[in-house]
């Protein structure tokens, strides 16, 4: 079947969209829903055993705490608390950790470790996806049921400041606001400031139930120079003193009779070595929780932080305040929260949060009965019956609040366990959606890499022979293949699967169209293939120069080397290895050009990588233009690949990216460090470390034409360096105000 050039790359690519889009469908999960009803209500609560059915027994629990105060520190990672950092930094603190009525624990957040997806983590108990993260640059108002929404439903009262994140996802939820904005990194201290300067008033007054504050200093600061910088630790002591600020307004306000107020100490996501966030590593994921109240039992001494999920924190706040549990929540009570309370209260805590997590189970997996944690928690519903009936019957023996512990361990096993299957079920992908895309996408990237010679020939048509593989028996092969392939997924898989709830006629469709393409592919790299035939074929004569085949396998390796997240983020140090041995494939074909031997009298032709010399053409160097001799050529042939393998050397060491070697000192921390330190005079500083780039942007100017500006002084080229010294002007101009605002103490 021929086609046009255009109407072969316009079906390209509609089949490439197509492909893509199947992958990502496999690539963003479906999210765990409730579908019982939009936001969770009182009356949502369940029944405590034993307890009749009357409106007494389904009632919300007592809270807890009269006033809760969320300071979240962004990108606050665990070491600068329970590490060295916070030993030294943070004294206030971590004196409170080690000493005081808190609990602390590490809260593991999930990827993607960025900010909204990280709110929205803490306010509706679920765990966001990667798709979350463009939704990060504009985020609209959130519908789904969450903690905030609960609070003010219930007559809370809430002030909020900090990042202006909260004020778009939340509109009208906050009886006082004030947002500031996140885009202006290099601002770490008036960002701050903008929080701090409400605190003291709020804290005197007495017209509100919870309050958050959402620090952005630290990472902006990590982002400019990294969790080393010397810029950390005064931020930290900072941070250290807004915590005893208001630990000790809510001591002060403490009083006999009444609830008890909550200080929660957390950051939203961590940061790497780099001083950045997004991915899965521990620095990233690892954040602390710090929970301060006088309803704890003091402690004598450090202990280990234990480790939780970031979600947990949802319903122990959601329960603490005596609200309901946000719908989609995946958390699982902290047991440490409630442990001074009596055991009939943590059984019926436990028994609210084990039925949120039942029926949101129920409502996403088809077989959650299957689950051992639905299993456990039902028999542990039993048991808690049980016990409810001797409880009621004034039973106070010694067996009975054995049998109430053994109740208890029941119950934190079972919630353990939803609470791992639902989260699982988040980060589980459509495997066979994403592996057919791909194989989709790579059959159609050879299709055209096959076609290309007669795609830009002269007469542009392109012969595509789908009519002949339609006819072979290998397409019915693959055919009946794919479709017994299909039906062995789809009767097998273990999660919901895009490719199976499409009808079959479209997937048999899908089938037909693959195994047609294959079976075209094999037949146009038949064509290709050299034959003893002396008549060939229309386009059989194409051949690929040693240059291509070296290009070609960097391109498909690097292609293959992105497969694995290590590569990506180590992405440079490919190119870096490509780079020298296409320097180095230069190089040898240079001295092969310049040095070959003679045999026989005859000067032997190898099929040279670079284009013929001066004898034989235009000279692939300008200089020979400008009076250069042919034997100057060649040591400038030779010397260009040794020159250029220098100056990748050089790159390695200007600036260490990455993450693996992002700490090692290199020479662009270096001129930063200079730069700081110099105050105004970094003016001049920064026009020095600008000098090579406008010599070189003025050099490769005069190349463009073939010239040096040394030699001839036309007058384009004139007009081409005023050019190109106004642009470095202005480039200079704004590189010397972000180092002044950098510079700023």
């Amino acid at each position: 079947m021929k086609l046009s050039s255009s109407v072969f790359a316009l079906l390209c690519l509609m089949c490439e969209i197509v492909s893509i889009a199947l992958f990502l469908r496999g690539f963003f999960p479906v999210p765990v829903k409730s579908s019982f009803s939009d936001k969770s209500k009182v009356t949502d609560f369940p029944a405590e055993p034993q307890t009749g059915s009357g409106p007494n027994s389904s009632k919300a629990p007592v809270p807890l705490f009269k006033r809760v105060v969320i300071v979240l520190i962004d990108a606050l990672r665990e070491d600068f608390v329970f590490g060295s950092d916070g030993r030294r930094f943070m004294p206030y603190t971590r004196h409170v950790v080690e000493r005081g009525s808190s609990h602390s624990f590490i809260a593991k957040a999930r990827p993607p470790t960025v900010t909204m997806p990280r709110i929205k983590a803490l306010t509706t108990g679920s765990i966001p996806g990667f798709i979350d993260v463009v939704m990060n640059l504009n985020s609209p108002a959130l519908l789904e049921d969450n903690l905030i929404w609960q609070a003010k439903s219930a007559g809370k009262r809430i002030i909020f400041y900090g990042d202006d994140t909260w004020v778009r996802l939340f509109p009208k939820h906050f009886m006082e606001h004030d947002g500031t904005t996140s885009f202006f990194v290099s601002d770490y201290t008036e960002v701050d400031n903008n929080v701090t300067r409400h605190l003291d008033g709020t804290l005197k007054r007495d017209d509100w139930d919870i309050l958050i504050l959402h620090y952005l200093g630290l990472d902006h600061i990590g982002h400019i120079s990294g969790p080393h910088s010397s810029l950390i630790g005064p931020k930290l002591m900072e941070m250290d003193d807004i915590i005893k600020k208001i630990h000790a307004s809510l001591v002060s306000k403490e009083s006999e009779g009444t609830l008890p107020n909550l200080l929660v100490l957390c950051g939203d996501h961590g940061m790497s070595e780099t001083g950045s966030h997004g991915g899965s590593s521990e620095p990233e994921i690892n954040t602390p929780l710090v929970l301060i109240s006088p309803a704890f039992r003091r402690k004598a001494g450090f202990d280990e932080p234990g480790v939780l999920e970031q979600v947990d924190l949802t319903p122990t706040l959601a329960l603490g305040l005596g609200l309901p549990i946000s719908k989609n929540s995946v958390g699982h009570l902290i047991p440490a929260v409630f442990e001074e309370l009596s055991l009939r209260e943590q059984l019926r805590l436990l028994q609210i949060n084990g039925h949120q997590l039942s029926r949101l189970l129920q409502d996403s997996n088809p077989t959650f009965h299957k689950e051992d944690g639905y299993e456990q928690f039902r028999v542990a519903e039993k048991s808690h019956g049980s016990w409810m009936q001797l409880y009621v019957d004034g039973n106070t023996s010694e067996v009975l609040n054995n049998m109430g512990k053994k109740v208890l361990k029941q119950y934190l096993e079972a919630l353990k366990a939803m609470s791992s299957a639902l989260s699982k079920q988040l980060g589980k992908y459509d495997m066979y959606s994403m592996i057919m895309g791909m194989i989709f996408t790579l059959q159609v990237l050879f299709l055209l890499l096959l076609a290309m010679p007669e795609a830009l020939s002269r007469e542009a048509v392109v012969d595509v022979p789908l009519a002949s593989s339609l006819l072979s028996l290998p397409f019915y092969l693959l055919c009946l293949f794919g479709s017994a392939l299909h039906v062995l997924l789809c009767t097998s898989a273990g999660g919901p699967c895009y490719l199976c709830s499409l009808p079959w006629v479209l997937v048999f469709s899908v089938i037909l169209l693959s195994s047609a393409f294959t079976c075209a592919l094999v037949s146009m790299v038949a064509r290709r293939m050299p034959t003893s035939n002396k008549t060939p074929t229309k386009g059989s004569d194409w051949t690929l120069s040693e240059l291509d085949v070296l290009l070609l396998i960097g391109t498909v390796g690097h292609t293959l080397s992105l497969a694995s997240s290590s590569f990506i983020e180590e992405e440079h140090q490919t190119w870096y290895f490509l780079l020298n041995t296409l320097c180095l494939a230069i190089f040898q074909d240079v001295c092969r050009k310049y040095f070959k031997e003679q045999r026989h009298g005859d000067e032997e032709d190898k099929g040279p990588l670079l284009p013929s010399g001066a004898e034989e053409g235009p000279s692939f160097f300008p200089a020979v233009g400008l009076g250069m001799s042919p034997g100057s050529e060649k040591w400038l042939a030779l010397a260009t690949p040794l020159l250029t393998l220098t100056c990748c050397r050089l790159l390695r060491s200007l600036n260490q990216t990455g993450v693996q070697w992002a700490h090692l000192p290199d020479f662009g921390h270096w001129l930063n460090r200079a730069v700081m330190g110099l105050g105004h005079g970094s003016y001049c500083f920064a026009l020095l470390r600008s000098i090579p780039a406008v010599f070189y942007v003025v050099l490769v100017t005069g190349l463009r034409y073939h010239l040096f500006i040394w030699s001839v002084f036309s007058p384009k080229l004139l007009y081409e360096a005023m050019h190109t010294l106004i642009n470095t002007a202005v480039c200079l101009f704004f590189t010397f105000m972000d180092q002044e605002r950098s510079a700023r103490p």
